[in-house]
């Protein structure tokens, strides 16, 4: 593949940086940070523009904290000001990734998404008996910056934009608590020496983790000539006509994630009928019918109460309350919810006028 060249003009390009701000706004143009951005609107991407030409950028510090959702995760948030640049940065590259892609990786990439995902994991359900579901333990936790940095410079050539990827990486909160420890080939000293992991929470952080597993879409595909196989960031699935196979797949990806410095999570490698229901994206896919999860549930009417609570006390809006209700109707209908869609909607109902 062609790697890319001169993408540092466009990264620092006045258009792309203003169009990159209006970007890293959406959701959020009415928070204090984006004001005080936009109130030297001007100014401060001129002064972002000359830092990256003159190779003084420098990352702010990130805002971490914990969230649980329904598990505990360490988000790691930037500043506004490097939002701008994330995006600029992620507008430049992310076409010459997308080149290297396998048709069906479907997270962060224009025209793919979760609904799409589901909808080929139901294809697959129809066409196959049997599926390995997988997951890596740890994923955003593991990720190897070096291996990442050479997965980066397989498509980018340009020097300029590299010393940027690696100002990014080398500047993030990295979290390596759980990661796996030691790999083939290791010494006493190797897991301490690496530096690994990247924040949940940032734009770069999803780019750099979807690329990272690109290789192993490739190895599913091109090696072990699998037809039916999808990923979603780290979540991917093998469907094939017989539990044997699906075991021999299974041990030939664990020895190659080895590579990548990534292990299988040990509870989520398992193989069933498609007939029992594909847990995916919080669904369930059987081959006629999908089903959401009952967790997915509990959250969307645990979240709903608290919004509600949020309005009584005059934190949010009843435009928030209905904008959260339709997006997540809007999802659940990518599944057999009439029913439940009926029947929450009639419960909620109330809230639209004020309660």
């Amino acid at each position: 593949m062609k790697r890319a060249k001169d993408l540092f003009p466009t990264v620092c390009d006045f258009g792309t940086l203003y169009e990159s701000f209006r970007r890293a706004r959406r959701g959020k143009r009415y928070r204090e940070y984006a004001l005080a951005f936009e109130a030297d609107l001007e100014e401060n991407l001129l002064g972002l523009r000359e830092e990256l030409i003159g190779g003084t950028y420098r990352p702010s510090p990130y805002r971490v904290f914990t969230i649980r959702d329904p598990k505990r995760r360490r988000i790691a948030a930037p500043s506004f000001r490097d939002r701008v640049v994330h995006h600029a940065f992620c507008s430049a590259v992310e076409p010459f990734f997308e080149r290297g892609y396998i048709h069906d990786s479907y997270a962060c990439r224009l025209g793919k998404g979760t609904h799409r995902a589901l909808d080929r994991c139901q294809e697959y359900a129809r066409r196959f008996p049997y599926v390995l579901q997988c997951d890596v333990r740890r994923y955003f936790a593991s990720i190897d910056h070096t291996i990442l940095k050479g997965a980066i410079a397989r498509r980018i050539a340009d020097r300029r934009v590299l010393r940027l990827a690696d100002t990014v990486l080398d500047h993030a909160p990295f979290d390596r608590e759980g990661a796996p420890g030691y790999f083939p080939g290791d010494d006493l000293f190797s897991p301490l020496d690496l530096r690994r992991g990247i924040p949940i929470g940032s734009l770069t952080s999803q780019l750099f983790a979807n690329l990272y597993l690109d290789r192993l879409d490739h190895f599913v595909k091109e090696e072990l000539r699998v037809h039916g196989y999808l990923r979603y960031m780290d979540d991917f699935l093998l469907f094939g006509e017989s539990k044997s196979l699906l075991s021999d797949w299974r041990e030939k990806v664990r020895r190659f994630l080895e590579r990548l410095r990534l292990e299988l999570h040990p509870g989520k490698q398992q193989i069933f009928p498609v007939r029992n229901g594909v847990p995916f994206l919080g669904f369930h896919i059987f081959p006629n019918r999908r089903l959401l999860k009952r967790e997915n549930i509990r959250r969307f009417v645990k979240r709903m109460r608290a919004l509600r609570r949020a309005i009584r006390s005059g934190w949010r809006s009843e435009g928030d309350y209905r904008t959260s209700l339709l997006a997540w109707i809007g999802h659940a209908m990518h599944g057999d919810t009439w029913r439940l869609r009926t029947a929450l909607l009639g419960a909620m109902a109330p809230a639209f006028g004020g309660g």
